[in-house]
């Protein structure tokens, strides 16, 4: 389980999240919906550990990430909205070396690196290093990076953005396996049709607040529109939440 319970967060005194709290049980798929500034990214960052919150806590399977962030990361794949990669590594010693930083070695570590490889299909790019992979080669491996540990819990941001559609189809399928394992993932996106078809909730954040959460079907009937994006729209921009969530949000 995904705790996150009333976090701050202000940068150069601009207070980007404001009482942020929510839950996202095991084996859950959450989407994280904001126009840009909304603080989706400073949440996810706060999630990961990459930042610290100036109040409030999160919590990954009970363990609270500020606090025990070494043993917290253990059970946490991220994918985030760069990729990272090692060019001068071919794929098999990219995840070789971030399988061996969490602990990976052995028997577990080949079974590891076997079932990503393929899970993931990279059978074709294993030998090669990663300099000059197209986006979605790049996010393959990205992903692979993150799940080669058989983390418990997976966090996303935007990750189909820039994606052809065989690549995103396979994410989409990867993400829908791992739920049904009993993963828990939160990711964010813009693309509503994504959402709507991966998502057991939603979350609509508006002035670093949640503004809005439940299935996409709970969110067309509470706001009585015809389809998600529309009911995106009336609550992330509705009620005042124009100004908040156009703001640019701060670098983190």
């Amino acid at each position: 389980m995904i705790e996150v319970e009333s976090i701050d967060k202000s940068f150069a005194g601009q207070r980007v999240l404001r009482e942020l709290s929510f839950e996202i049980p095991d084996g859950r798929i959450t989407a994280l919906l904001g126009a840009n500034g909304a603080g989706k990214t400073t949440c996810l960052r706060i999630v990961t550990g990459l930042l610290r919150a100036d109040a409030g806590r999160v919590l990954l399977g009970g363990r609270d990430v500020a606090a025990d962030p070494l043993l917290a990361r253990r059970q946490l794949g991220v994918v985030g909205d760069r990729e990272g990669l090692y060019e001068r590594l071919t794929v098999k010693e990219y995840l070789t070396l971030f399988a061996r930083m969490q602990g990976l070695a052995g028997a577990a570590l080949r079974d590891s690196l076997q079932a990503v490889r393929d899970e993931l299909e990279l059978g074709e790019l294993w030998e090669r290093r990663t300099r000059g992979f197209s986006q979605g080669e790049r996010m393959k491996v990205s992903l692979a990076r993150a799940l080669v540990h058989r983390p418990q819990h997976l966090i996303l941001d935007e990750p189909t953005r820039g994606l052809d559609v065989l690549a995103a189809r396979l994410l989409r399928r990867t993400l829908l396996r791992l739920r049904a394992e009993g993963t828990t993932i939160l990711f964010s996106s813009h693309v509503m049709s994504e959402v709507a078809e991966l998502s057991d909730r939603v979350l609509v954040m508006a002035g670093g607040r949640i503004v809005g959460s439940g299935s996409p079907t709970e969110l067309v009937e509470q706001t009585g529109s015809d389809n998600l994006e529309d009911s995106f729209v009336a609550l992330a921009y509705g009620g005042g939440a124009t100004r908040d969530a156009n703001r640019e949000e701060a670098p983190a």
